[in-house]
């Protein structure tokens, strides 16, 4: 019977399939030509025009607002002169070149203004008209930072700035951002102190300059500029460069001083060489100044909430930035893929090997910081819990979405809020990709009886030619082999496995491996407890399955959990509980009251203009992660965060 009918269903398909029909012979229909966009590849030359004068007058703190003058000398014979504006920025890992934010573009030759237009296919790029006998042309523009957090990143405060470079220059097209020469100099409020990684500073007045570099290795060199400032010498060529919102943030006792020492030795026992010649972790402890963690060769910008120096103990929590920046100076500014190494800031950059970039980045800024005392094991211990909990109970989207696909999450959303992030994903290469280098650490230390580790693969792929700041390329064969190096195992397909296909089980296994196993508590870790105060946010993401501001609206939703089920969303603001206002502590006691009854959670809800009762059935009581040993006495974990600097 089955196989006499299924020709005569085939052909009742057939039957009912409707052809497409044909536009009256009327109608407009354009043909498209094919479209001139190929990213144009640049070539390893010099600028044949000279040395660039890229002058900024960064005075205007009040109305925020960076003034630039850059003097570009161009070859004879020019008659059209291509500036890019950067568009992929390192570190960002994304197409994210804030060209908004510049204004009152004008060019001139010989005091005469310039016709200039931007190329159609790709806005970044202004076409200059360059009249005959011209030998240079003058860029005048502003780049406006963002009055407030709405507009963007803040980077000038009437007490601080950060003046990167990339979003407020031009370059000219065609050349190796390296073969580009560039003299800087950058004007700041009288007596602010100016720290950056660059060369050469000279200063009169409150006119900063520095000797005349490439453009790639300025735009690698941030400034940190303040009102309140102060240095401190935290190793052999390494400084400590603090910037503050007020005198009293930049109180560091000398113990807490002693850490940050530690911290760099601590990489130097675990790199075995420095890919820098000088280094400075330039640090703003601000919550006026828009936060930054961003990793330079011979630099790094990070910054702490206001108190994280003087209120050590108690801010615990908002330290690893720091380690975590100095990571890349080893671990994607001197090994960088070969897919995100660029010749130039209009190349797209490929973003699937972040977690090894930022991954294992991750990894060692947790160890390093528990190693050097930067942060205490216990905090990292309780970071790693909560990490572990996200992919166990809190993110339903592994089962469709893999972590490399997370990678291309910088180009795709930009951090941007999303409604159900559980279901989305959202860079999980960075903490995933942590929890999987420690899964790799704990085989090697397995299978050799502890001889080995992840410090000895660190050693042999980061830790080359001592004194190199250069850029030495990888992909992911180099990554599996220098593995094998150390330890004989099938590390393609581990990789493979854990980081390129979806619907892994939650990565636990290198927790386990280490001796410590994911438990449960009705109070939240020190890491968890930390991020709800200074965020002022309520965290039931592990019972009621939500997240709350200060206000009850709801901040976030698990996909399918209790609050989810109940039609909670995003927005949704929670006013009362069990006929009482909210309040955290209303809905927290309620929660634990719900653990040992039968009746539901009944919350009233307004959401828009409308006010509805929502009954959660959730009797399961407050649940906040937490790291506790599997065994007694020394586990791996314990030895793998203990001090390795002599």
């Amino acid at each position: 019977m089955k196989i006499r009918t299924a020709p005569i269903a085939l052909a009742a398909a057939v039957l009912f399939i409707q052809p497409l029909q044909a536009r009256p012979e009327g109608n407009s229909a354009p043909i498209a030509p094919q479209l001139s966009d190929t990213t144009p590849l640049p070539q390893d030359t010099p600028w044949p025009g000279g040395t660039i004068a890229l002058d900024i007058d960064a005075t205007d703190t009040r109305r925020g607002v960076y003034r630039v003058t850059q003097t570009i000398p161009v070859p004879a014979g020019t008659n059209e002169l291509s500036l890019l504006f950067p568009e992929w920025l390192p570190g960002n890992h994304a197409a994210r070149g804030p060209i908004s934010l510049l204004s009152n573009i004008r060019f001139t030759a010989n005091g005469q203004p310039l016709e200039w237009h931007r190329n159609t296919l790709d806005v970044y790029e202004f076409r200059v008209t360059v009249p005959e006998g011209v030998r240079e042309v003058t860029a005048q523009f502003v780049h406006t930072s963002p009055i407030t957090g709405s507009e963007g990143r803040v980077t000038m405060t009437q007490e601080m700035l950060n003046l990167q470079w990339e979003k407020m220059s031009l370059y000219p097209a065609g050349h190796y951002t390296r073969r580009i020469a560039v003299k800087p100099t950058v004007t700041v409020p009288q007596g602010w102190q100016v720290f950056t990684a660059l060369d050469g500073k000279t200063r009169s007045g409150d006119t900063v300059g520095w000797d005349v570099v490439d453009y790639e290795t300025l735009v690698d060199s941030p400034i940190f500029a303040g009102k309140y400032a102060k240095q401190w010498e935290v190793g052999d060529d390494v400084r400590l460069d603090a910037v503050a919102d007020a005198p009293k943030y930049l109180e560091l006792a000398p113990e807490n001083l002693a850490r940050f020492e530690r911290l760099i030795d601590e990489a130097d026992a675990l790199f075995g060489a420095r890919h820098f010649d000088h280094y400075d972790i330039l640090l703003a402890m601000t919550d006026r100044m828009g936060g930054v963690g961003l990793e330079h060769h011979r630099s790094a910008e990070n910054s702490y909430e206001p108190n994280s120096l003087i209120d050590w103990d108690k801010m615990d929590w908002d330290h690893n930035v720091v380690s975590h920046e100095l990571v890349h100076s080893w671990n994607g500014k001197f090994r960088r893929s070969e897919g995100l190494w660029t010749p130039d800031y209009r190349t797209p950059m490929q973003d699937d090997l972040l977690w090894v970039y930022e991954g294992q980045t991750q990894f060692w800024g947790y160890i390093l910081a528990a190693r050097s005392g930067l942060q205490s094991k216990e905090t990292i211990l309780d970071t790693l819990a909560v990490a572990t909990a996200t992919y166990s109970e809190g993110q339903p989207g592994r089962a469709w979405r893999p972590v490399q696909d997370t990678t291309y999450d910088p180009i795709i959303n930009a951090r941007r809020p999303i409604p159900y992030s559980s279901l989305q994903r959202s860079e999980d290469y960075y903490v995933e990709g942590a929890l999987v280098w420690l899964e790799a650490d704990q085989i090697i230390r397995d299978g050799t009886n502890g001889r080995k580790g992840l410090d000895d693969f660190a050693k042999a792929f980061f830790g080359k030619t001592d004194g190199d700041w250069g850029v030495l390329t990888y992909d992911f064969d180099e990554v599996a082999a220098t593995l094998n190096s150390v330890y004989p195992y099938d590390w393609a397909t581990f990789l493979d496995t854990r980081l390129r296909q979806p619907n892994q089980p939650a990565p636990t296994r290198g927790i386990e491996m280490a001796g410590y196993r994911l438990v449960w508590k009705d109070e939240p870790n020190s890491y968890d407890k930390g991020r709800m105060t200074a965020g002022k946010y309520l965290n039931l993401f592990y019972s009621l399955g939500l997240n709350l501001d200060s206000e009850g609206r709801v901040s976030s939703t698990l996909w399918d959990g209790p609050a989810f089920d109940a039609g909670l969303v995003n927005g949704a603001q929670v006013v009362a509980v069990g006929g009482e206002a909210y309040s955290q502590d209303a809905i927290k006691d309620a929660v634990t009251a719900a653990k040992d009854g039968s009746e539901p959670i009944e919350l009233l809800v307004k959401r828009g203009e409308r006010y509805d009762t929502v009954a959660i059935d959730y009797h399961g009581g407050l649940r906040y992660p937490w790291l506790e040993k599997a065994g007694t006495g020394m586990q791996g974990l314990d030895r793998l965060l203990a001090p390795r600097a002599k």
